[in-house]
């Protein structure tokens, strides 16, 4: 595997959405951005301000969310290292749809819509790419609102446990998941959040270090959520 953020002059290159492109074109993009870095609950940017960059995130993760009008919020993903977002504001240049607040230390390329857009119109594959993710952003609001239909509390929060939390061979960093983030993304109370997890954490399935939880038995973490007990690539 290689570490994207250890190749000089081409951070784009473990991007998935710049992967089919030429390095001096990915090279000529990462020159016309601007890194900025966020300190943990900082917004990066809110819903309604102008969609005018895309956000590649270089080193941390961070939380897509929705406010209601009582100031109640509604998480609907993180995106960590090394992830895109506001994909869908570059393409209408319409105003942001969600806010977006640092998960931890968060360092993020922002890339000018307009680089992006002369980008597109030289190279059509970058395009497709753009296409691509918008379709995974589909699946994965559909799955969401499944899940909130299908799947009681406790599986919902096994569901995001392993989703976020189970170690890939391809993840740089891990990621710190607060109970209060995940009753934000599981769409429940504070209060039923942390019972859950304590009643988790009493079977042996996890357990809590500070404001982080640590996974420790996945098959289990697995079934409760309603997916298979091995992950389909796993060989077993």
């Amino acid at each position: 595997m290689v570490d994207w953020r250890a190749v000089p002059g081409d951070p784009l290159r473990g991007i998935a959405l710049f992967a089919g492109l030429d390095q001096r074109i990915r090279r000529r993009l990462a020159a016309s951005a601007e890194t900025r870095a966020y300190r943990e609950g900082q917004i990066i940017f809110a819903e309604g301000d102008p969609g005018d960059a895309l956000l590649v995130v270089k080193r941390g993760a961070v939380a897509v969310f929705r406010s209601g009008p009582s100031g109640d919020r509604a998480v609907l993903t993180l995106v960590r290292a090394p992830g895109v977002l506001g994909e869908l504001s570059l393409l209408d240049g319409a105003p942001r749809s969600a806010s977006v607040e640092a998960v931890g230390a968060t360092e993020v390329l922002a890339l000018p819509r307009t680089a992006f857009l002369d980008l597109v119109h030289s190279d059509h594959r970058l395009l497709e790419e753009v296409f691509r993710a918008l379709g995974e952003m589909v699946r994965r609001l559909t799955e969401q609102k499944t899940d909130h239909i299908f799947l009681d509390l406790p599986g919902r929060v096994a569901k995001t446990l392993v989703r976020l939390l189970s170690p890939t061979e391809d993840e740089l960093e891990p990621m710190h998941l607060s109970q209060g983030r995940v009753a934000e993304l599981v769409g429940g109370s504070r209060q039923s959040v942390n019972q859950v997890i304590r009643t988790f954490a009493h079977r042996g399935w996890l357990r809590t270090e500070g404001r982080a939880i640590v996974l420790t038995d996945l098959a289990a973490l697995r079934h409760r959520a309603g997916l298979p007990t091995q992950p389909p690539d796993s060989g077993g």
